[in-house]
C-alpha cells in the first residue's frame, strides 16, 4: 500500500513538470505560470523606473510579452486596472523599443497610431484597458499598476 502512495505521489509530482523541465511549483503562490515563466500583476501604482524597481526586489523585472498568448493573459490579470507598466522603454533612443532584458521585439500590440510619443515625452510602455488592450506609450513618471515577469 505504502508503495501504490508513493508512486501516485511520484506520478502526480511528475505531471506538475512539463516536458521542458519548468516545474509550476517553481511560482510562487501570488505568480501565474504562463509560457514556461512567472508573472505577478502588482496593484500598486508606481512611476515605471519605481515599477521595475520593485520587480527587481523579487529577482524579476517588468513583464516582456513574447507572444499574444502572454499578452492575452496579462490582461486577464490586469481586468480589474485600466491599465499597467511592462517592461519596455525608448529612453535610450527615441522609437527604438526594447525590453528591460535587452531583447527586441518579437510581438508587439501597439494601439493605432501609436506609439506617438505625445509631447515628446512618452517613454515608457504600458498595456491599457482603454479600447482594446491595446499597448500605448506614457509619460514615465504617470503611476500605474505594474506586471513582472521571473524566468525559470
Amino acid at each position: 500500500m505504502k508503495t501504490l502512495i508513493l508512486a501516485a505521489l511520484l506520478c502526480a509530482l511528475l505531471a506538475q513538470t512539463s516536458a521542458e523541465g519548468f516545474n509550476y511549483f517553481d511560482c510562487l503562490d501570488d505568480w501565474d505560470p504562463i509560457n514556461f515563466r512567472c508573472f505577478k500583476y502588482v496593484p500598486k501604482a508606481m512611476t515605471w523606473a519605481d515599477a521595475q524597481k520593485n520587480c527587481r526586489s523579487y529577482k524579476a523585472n517588468l513583464a516582456y510579452v513574447r507572444d499574444a498568448k502572454e499578452n492575452g493573459k496579462i490582461q486577464e490579470m490586469i481586468r480589474q486596472g485600466k491599465a499597467a507598466w511592462i517592461g519596455s522603454t525608448d529612453a535610450q533612443k527615441e522609437g527604438c523599443w526594447s525590453w528591460v532584458d535587452g531583447s527586441t521585439f518579437t510581438y508587439a500590440n501597439w494601439a493605432p497610431g501609436q506609439p506617438d510619443n505625445y509631447q515628446g515625452n512618452e517613454n515608457c510602455l504600458q498595456i491599457s484597458t482603454e479600447g482594446r488592450w491595446f499597448w500605448n506609450d506614457l509619460d514615465c513618471q504617470t503611476p500605474l499598476p505594474s506586471v513582472c515577469v521571473r524566468n525559470y
